[in-house]
């Protein structure tokens, strides 16, 4: 079963442009949207670093660098702040997303979706166990695909440059969304191998993947 062609033309058209990451503080509640870059993370942490901010919200965010996405979930798991996405948060922001003490989908009438990047199709047992309780918190090369590495590194040990952390695959992985209805939110997942590039309906339904089951989201 593809995704529903409606859910999938709202996540392949929420990113026009994809702006690097902008900031902005509302309350105790600190909004991230665009693609983590790296560009903002001095001023992100410098807000953290504060203590006044005690949600870090994720909205729209298509991506970015591993290492930028590193970088924003060291500073999350230090300050022991929540996080919750509203509209798409995509590889690397899914990442940093993660390290929330609390990580929770935002409520609201659009539709919310999480993508982990995975190296292969994951079994129902790697579902089961991948995301829930420590292991939320991966290492940012187990995110990595083990097959694009491999050239990387041997790529960067030929020319002394490039970094094999930055070599993934940023629309492959498993999808979570939360679309609205009027009997409340309904949550799916579903595979994307990658090929589907920004046309998300086109990703394989996961059945028996509950997101709150799976750590993925907490309650």
């Amino acid at each position: 079963m593809k995704l529903p062609l409606f859910l999938g033309s709202a996540l392949l058209f929420a990113c026009l442009a994809c702006p690097a990451a902008e900031l902005e503080l509302q309350g105790s509640r600190l909004v991230v949207s665009g693609m983590l870059d790296g560009s903002a993370i001095k001023t992100f942490t410098q807000y953290l670093a504060k203590g006044n901010v005690r949600t870090v919200v994720f909205e729209d965010s298509f991506g970015g660098t591993a290492d930028a996405a590193g970088a924003y979930a060291d500073a999350i798991r230090s300050s022991g702040v929540d996080t919750e996405v509203r509209g798409q948060c995509m590889a690397a922001c899914a990442y940093a997303f993660l390290a929330g003490k609390t990580h929770r989908f935002g409520y609201g009438f659009q539709v919310n979706g999480v993508l982990l990047p995975v190296a292969t199709r994951p079994s129902a047992a790697e579902l089961a166990s991948r995301w829930r309780g420590d292991e939320a918190h991966k290492t940012l090369a187990e995110f990595t695909p083990i097959a694009a590495a491999a050239p990387a590194k041997e790529a960067e040990a030929s020319t002394g440059s490039g970094s094999a952390r930055d070599n993934w695959q940023p629309d492959h992985g498993v999808l979570f969304t939360a679309s609205p209805t009027l009997f409340g939110r309904i949550y799916n997942a579903f595979y994307c191998d990658g090929s589907q590039g920004r046309d998300f309906s086109k990703c394989e339904r996961l059945p028996d993947a509950d997101p709150y089951k799976l750590g993925v989201l907490t309650p």
